[in-house]
């Protein structure tokens, strides 16, 4: 495809975008296919920023500052995603790469397993009752509350108190949970490996965000089959090229190796500058690297990508999965994440899995923290280690016309991201995004 280039950046735009992260490329999609012009910058030579694709699997050893590199067979086989996430198959995510069209460009496959640690072992996350009644995860008495909950969120509907089953509209998912008698170690998988939560601090809050998330899941596993899970074929790297190409039919514009001189507002409008010349806009939204003013550092996150010649255990020889553990199951404050793919998503060579182990640093010591992750995914061949700040936005930049993402959190999968895409689209736009407008089709599986 060919991406259309200036000679000249003196230009004005409606919208320029710095970065080609993944929250960027859907937002400048967004902002392209609603007829704003728009000019897509990034100081790289490639793709993708943090959420990029590393190839051949030289590159991923480059990337970490190894200088020993193995021999590999077929090198370019290798796709080794930086920021590996998972996509929720019927969730807003998904459903804003249908309305960008984009998935026009894309393959997905689904990923095989969805899992929870618990006590020490790797079990199956039960997304219906019927599977709830055959996990080895709880007891028998356990099965039956937790299945009698479950259909009772897939039941619920605000507008029909007879669904409600004696649940005050007002109550805490702490009351929802004692009433069902959930034991605390149900409670765990539930709000961590179903409603994707990070903290216990939902347990305190309305009930019904809760139950929408763990509906959303379970609708998402119906979607496809094992899992709630896509993953694109040759890894996260081919979203933002097909942004690219999407952005080419709308008339918008990709420069990369564009360095960032300049970011100003003068006379009512954004100047950005790079060697020595200058594009105007309305307002400019951007990743926190290049606007280092206008972000604090909130948390770190540290990452452990894995090289491995072996499915990870008890997980049924999954060609690719997710394994969530639960803070409390290793008292800690964050979860801790492990993902698996393998050449079925054509990232890595037929002989190969690739995992990542990821969690929110809370000590000195970011690799230990880690452990009971890489513990589960041992022998390991190849280990990455990497950590990163974590920045946020000072403000919601409607002053400055200056809108400003956040970093990729630990998490393997993109509700959170997606929360930080219709964030800013908001504080751009003034307006929730309208996914009512969003046509009723899926992703298609490859």
């Amino acid at each position: 495809f060919v991406v259309k280039q200036l000679s000249k950046m003196d230009e004005e735009y409606d919208v320029i975008i710095l970065g080609t992260g993944l929250t960027e490329c859907i937002l400048s999609g967004l902002f392209s296919v609603s007829g704003k012009k728009v000019l897509h910058m990034d100081r790289n030579s490639y793709y993708g920023g943090e959420s990029t694709s590393l190839t051949p699997v030289q590159e991923v050893y480059k990337h970490f500052g190894s200088e020993a590199v193995p021999n590999y067979d077929k090198p370019r086989d290798w796709n080794v995603d930086v920021v590996p996430k998972f996509l929720m198959a019927d969730g807003k995510l998904v459903k804003l790469l249908i309305h960008t069209n984009v998935t026009r460009y894309l393959e997905f496959k689904s990923v095989e397993g969805s899992f929870v640690w618990k006590s020490g072992k790797v079990y199956k996350v039960p997304s219906t009752d019927k599977e709830a009644l055959a996990s080895s995860l709880m007891g028998i008495f356990e099965k039956r509350r937790f299945a009698s909950f479950l259909q009772w969120v897939m039941d619920y509907k605000q507008d029909v108190p007879s669904t409600h089953k004696g649940v005050a509209p007002n109550a805490t998912m702490s009351e929802v949970v004692a009433k069902f008698k959930l034991d605390k170690n149900t409670v765990d998988f539930l709000g961590h490996a179903m409603a994707l939560y990070r903290t216990d601090d939902y347990l305190s809050g309305p009930f019904l965000p809760t139950v929408m998330r763990i509906r959303l899941y379970t609708e998402s596993v119906m979607k496809y089959g094992n899992s709630p899970y896509l993953y694109p074929l040759y890894g996260l790297g081919e979203i933002p090229q097909g942004f690219a190409r999407l952005s080419a039919i709308y008339g918008g514009t990709y420069m990369l190796n564009k360095p960032i001189e300049n970011v100003e507002k003068k006379d009512g409008k954004i100047e950005v500058t790079s060697e020595g010349e200058t594009a105007r806009a309305k307002f400019v939204v951007g990743d926190p690297s290049y606007f280092p003013d206008r972000v604090k550092k909130v948390s770190q996150v540290v990452r452990a990508v894995c090289f491995l010649k072996h499915p990870i255990n008890n997980t049924s020889d999954s060609k690719s999965c997710q394994i969530i553990i639960p803070q409390n199951q290793v008292g800690r404050k964050h979860d801790i994440y492990v993902s698996s793919v393998s050449s079925t998503h054509n990232v890595c060579s037929s002989n190969y899995y690739l995992a990542i182990v990821s969690t929110t640093v809370e000590t000195a010591n970011p690799e230990a923290e880690l452990t009971p992750g890489l513990k589960l995914i041992e022998p390991i061949a190849e280990k990455f280690i990497k950590t990163s700040d974590i920045y946020e936005p000072l403000d919601d930049g409607k002053e400055s016309q200056m809108f400003v993402s956040k970093s990729y959190d630990a998490t393997s999968h993109f509700e959170t991201t997606c929360d930080d895409i219709l964030d800013v689209y908001k504080r751009v736009t003034g307006e929730d995004f309208d996914f009512t407008q969003v046509k009723k089709d899926s992703v298609e599986e490859a």
